[in-house]
């Protein structure tokens, strides 16, 4: 049995689980709404303040489904009561971010500045010039928008110069030396 799958899912306070037909389910909290069809095959039942998800047999897709859809909502309803934020810091000499309404404009070193438009959904902070914070209740939505930042300028081995997480550790390599 999938360890993962089996734990029930506490709902907190203010929040309501539905599950519709076709595994619909919308969780709404008071941070938002979100909904997602989840597979068909699992079944999902709301009962005394807890969600619990079951599988009908123990076939290897049935198996590797059961974890991810409890992990799934789970997910759902940790957004719309705390929501998820990502870290970003910028480093190098004249690498900066600004906000203008929902537009990013970053200065990393290119010819032009990057103009990145905040998603729906999705707001970024900063925090002086060179820490963006990406904040929302859809966690994919918010790893992907700052995967999508990142990739802007992924911080190269030598000087740790681009834009990196802030839980990142950056692999650093030694250059080259002079001629002896």
């Amino acid at each position: 049995m999938s360890r993962i799958g089996r734990m029930p899912i506490a709902i907190p306070a203010g929040v309501t689980v539905d599950v519709a037909e076709n595994n619909k389910v919308t969780v709404k909290g008071p941070k938002g709404t979100l909904e997602r069809v989840l597979p068909q095959e699992m079944e999902i039942k709301v009962e005394a303040g807890h969600v619990v998800v079951s599988r009908p047999n123990d076939l290897k897709k049935m198996k590797s489904l059961h974890g991810l859809t409890r992990t799934l909502i789970h997910n759902m309803v940790v957004g719309v009561t705390e929501g998820y934020e990502k870290k970003l810091e910028i480093n190098g000499v004249g690498y900066r971010a600004a906000k203008a309404g929902k537009k990013l404009t970053l200065s990393l070193g290119y010819s032009h500045p990057v103009e990145m438009e905040d998603p729906e959904g999705i707001e970024t902070v900063l925090d002086g010039q060179n820490i963006i914070i990406v904040k929302g209740i859809d966690k994919e939505k918010v790893g992907q928008f700052a995967a999508d930042i990142r990739d802007k300028r992924r911080p190269e081995p030598y000087k740790g110069k681009g834009i990196k997480y802030a839980d990142e550790t950056i692999r650093r390599k030694v250059g080259k030396t002079g001629k002896k």
